[in-house]
């Protein structure tokens, strides 16, 4: 039988680059052999494994009885031996190890099901996994990328909650034949619309050459698994990197101790970001994509959606497009503007010190805000690298009100100083770069 052993095997033939390369490894291990075959293989090396721990024990015994002289070290050189080939259970499937086959009692590690079905790796083996794959990574100039799938890549909507407004994308949807194809799609088996996010295919292209990429879903795992099929039809990106809620260990939470890949080299693509409490500075909040009515309403929109106005987001200069340069910056910033070993190098870092150089420059100062919106406001322009004061003075470059009858609002129009809405700062946050002030003014109430 060709041993699983996790924990001696080289990086190029057990976890090359990813999960994709420890699946295959694992699928091919167990594929090998007949079931029956596999069976008795496991049965014979658990076996071999009780023979292994017998010995030790018998020397033990021995050991105990025995006056320290050349009789006890051969015998303690003997144990140390016999320790080397005892197995040290990297993991298992079910409760079964996955090197020597042995029954293991009680669980612990954490579970890797989207890899393959039943495994379960320890701490030791998966920080072992996550250091080589790391290594490969950095070799290749490549680092994380988590993928949130709705309202990030794309929106779904059941068939149902279509409205009067919107029944005429039942004519207007792809081939399921061929979905590289086609950007709308009806599901009738899950009885669902799903429309993929414009630039999406060029967006994933892209990333898939500077990033090892993963799916994380709060969707359940047969919707997770399907929406893989509409954006990676031919299996080129997220072959086994495909995790749902199923996989998480914590409810209503996403976190990445279900990656086998380390939290210095993860950027996360999300649009909300308590999804991810633990991992907020590895975080990159997007946009939301509201292209149905049923999705504009779950999040208290009062307003037409994109499939009721008959329009959509710009390929060009959509969100996705402007995310991609966000992390081509980042890419090359971790890779090109460093010398140092780039293993202590940490992208969460990289990604502070990009978002804090957006708005470098600016003074703001918040009229009028409602309280319970301000703190926020103001952390998420500290972050993008603004300087926030309570009080005007002549270093004001912003006020950011909802009111121009304010007295801070009257002041910033007599010193030609921008007043701006506080949207300004939101969308700024969500593309990382400053946006045109004249595009967020302040209108007079009518």
């Amino acid at each position: 039988m060709a041993q699983m052993s996790l924990a001696t095997d080289s990086p190029s033939s057990v976890h090359s680059s990813s999960s994709d390369d420890f699946a295959a490894f694992l699928d091919g291990t167990l594929d090998g052999n007949s079931s029956s075959d596999r069976e008795e293989e496991i049965e014979n090396d658990a076996e071999s494994a009780r023979v292994k721990r017998h010995k030790v024990e018998s020397i033990k015994e021995i050991e105990a009885s025995t006056s320290k002289g050349p009789v006890q070290k051969n015998l303690v050189v003997a144990e140390e031996s016999l320790k080397v080939d005892i197995c040290t259970h990297p993991g298992s499937f079910g409760n079964m190890c996955i090197c020597c086959g042995q029954k293991l009692d009680g669980e612990s590690g954490v579970t890797f099901g989207y890899i393959h079905k039943g495994l379960r790796l320890h701490d030791q083996e998966i920080s072992r996994l996550r250091n080589t794959d790391m290594k490969d990574l950095l070799c290749h100039k490549k680092l994380y990328l988590v993928l949130d799938l709705d309202h990030t890549l794309l929106n779904s909507t059941l068939l149902m909650d279509l409205n009067s407004e919107e029944v005429h994308l039942n004519t207007q949807t792809d081939s399921l034949k061929d979905v590289s194809k086609g950007s709308l799609f009806k599901l009738e088996y899950m009885h669902m619309m799903t429309k993929l996010r414009p630039f999406v295919r060029t967006f994933l292209k892209e990333a898939s050459k500077m990033f090892e990429m993963y799916i994380y879903t709060m969707g359940d795992r047969p919707y997770a698994l399907e929406m893989a099929k509409l954006l990676d039809p031919g299996g080129e990106y997220f072959t086994s990197k495909v995790i749902s809620r199923d996989d998480g260990t914590q409810k209503h939470q996403k976190g990445l101790d279900v990656l086998l890949g380390q939290e210095s080299a993860v950027l996360i693509l999300d649009d909300t970001e308590n999804a991810w409490m633990k991992h907020k500075d590895n975080l990159i909040l997007m946009e939301r994509y509201h292209f149905f009515a049923s999705s504009c309403r779950q999040f208290g929109f009062n307003c037409k959606s994109l499939a009721e106005s008959k329009s959509d987001e710009s390929e060009a200069d959509g969100a996705l497009a402007k995310i991609l340069k966000v992390l081509k910056r980042v890419h090359h910033t971790f890779f090109d503007e460093h010398q140092e070993d780039l293993v202590d190098r940490d992208v969460r870092q990289v990604l502070k010190t990009i978002r804090s150089e957006v708005l470098s420059g600016c003074v703001l100062v918040f009229s009028r805000i409602v309280h319970s919106a301000l703190p926020a406001l103001q952390k998420m322009a500290e972050q993008l690298g603004a300087i926030c004061l309570t009080e005007l003075d002549p270093s004001v470059t912003h006020v950011v009100a909802t009111d121009v009858g304010t007295e801070k609002s009257r002041w910033a129009v007599k010193e030609h100083k921008f007043l701006v809405h506080p949207r300004w700062i939101e969308a700024t946050n969500y593309f990382w770069q400053k946006q045109p002030e004249e595009d967020f003014f302040v209108k007079k109430k009518e």
